[in-house]
């Protein structure tokens, strides 16, 4: 016989409270190993252990819950723990709502203490002084390519990056009424506005585009003039309390964003490896016939992966340039190590930017 809707309601409320006592037994132990890692100085936030807990929890995943909506609520039960020694603070782009803060929560959970900026320099400005611990940077998007600003700052920056977290990006249109007639100016940031020219080519050929700090600050600005828009998240829509004028208006269905996490090498040392692992370089070679094709033999030679080779101007008026180079693997790992050594001695400037656990 099948259960009616209050006994099922009643086995729920008592799963409930033994959910409430196994979280609270968790976070006793959490506050206990908290408490050796004071002891012995020790960081209390470590991505690397925190990832595999939660690849663990996912290997002995049945169902019915998906392994990414399993990955969400550990993320936010260790996020709580970490919370009781000291919640970690982070840096990001603000205002509330940008996804900057999205990249945030899907990284350290809703526990962290915000720290808003106003800019990527000030979000490396704020890490680096250690008005926050960590900070989360944009570094790439699947339709614009790199974010040439932290790209920039991660050359001459103390920082170093720890992990990374990326999801698909939806941008909205958003105002203060549901329509698309009459709008005179369209406020993003221009990252943003470049990802969805073809859309406003089509549907607000005659609105001035008009860049903003952060597309949470286009909102905000867009509540305050009827015929001004934004293209932001719907976070950012409830924040200041626009409509959804337009949904999903990216050029790119699967547009994706990739962010840094970044701190300083005393915060947090350089995470252990986790098997899935990423090593993240700045270089740059002598200019001569030859010499980028000579940056890859090592590669080549000890078998290891590159995932992303982008270069930047030098800026020194000699036609001279950086090369962003992202390897798969760890140092730790002897091939790596063997292929990173050989790689060093060929280049006229080299910098580990990091080694993170790649995110899924």
């Amino acid at each position: 016989m099948a259960k009616t809707l209050p006994e099922l309601r009643t086995q729920i409320d008592a799963l409930d409270l033994e959910l409430l006592a196994l979280l609270n037994q968790r976070a006793t132990l959490a506050h206990e190993v908290g408490e050796i890692k004071r002891i012995d100085g020790s960081a209390v936030f470590r991505p690397d252990r925190e990832t595999q807990v939660i690849a663990n929890l996912q290997s002995h995943n049945k169902g019915p819950l998906k392994d990414q909506s399993l990955g969400l609520i550990w993320r936010e039960i260790m996020s709580a723990c970490r919370a009781l020694e000291a919640p970690q603070r982070v840096a990001y782009l603000g205002p509330a709502g940008t996804f900057s803060e999205q990249a945030a929560i899907q990284f350290f959970g809703g526990s962290m203490s915000r720290v808003l900026c106003v800019s990527i320099d000030e979000v490396f400005r704020a890490t680096a002084a250690g008005s926050a611990e960590f900070g989360v940077v944009p570094i790439e998007n699947s339709s614009e390519g790199v974010i040439s600003r932290s790209l920039d700052l991660l050359l001459n920056s103390p920082l170093h990056i720890i992990g990374e977290t990326s999801f698909l990006v939806r941008h909205n249109l958003l105002r203060l009424e549901p329509s698309l007639h009459n709008i005179e100016a369209v406020y993003a940031h221009p990252q943003a506005l470049a990802q969805c020219q073809d859309w406003l080519t089509t549907h607000l050929p005659n609105a001035e585009r008009r860049a903003a700090a952060s597309n949470s600050e286009g909102a905000r600005l867009a509540a305050t003039n009827p015929a001004w828009a934004a293209i932001a998240s719907e976070r950012a829509g409830s924040e200041f309390g626009l409509h959804i004028a337009s949904y999903a208006i990216q050029d790119d269905a699967f547009n994706r964003t990739r962010f840094a996490i970044i701190c300083l090498p005393q915060t947090l040392a350089a995470p252990q490896a986790t098997g899935n692992d990423c090593v993240s370089l700045i270089v740059s070679v002598t200019n001569r016939p030859g010499a980028v094709h000579d940056l890859l033999v090592p590669l080549k030679k000890h078998g290891v992966s590159m995932t992303r080779f982008e270069s930047r101007p030098a800026r020194s008026g000699q036609w001279e340039y950086y090369f962003y180079i992202d390897l798969q693997g760890h140092p730790s790992q002897p091939h790596v190590a063997a292929a990173l050594e050989e790689l060093r001695s060929l280049c006229a400037f080299y910098k580990v930017l990091g080694t993170y656990p790649v995110s899924e």
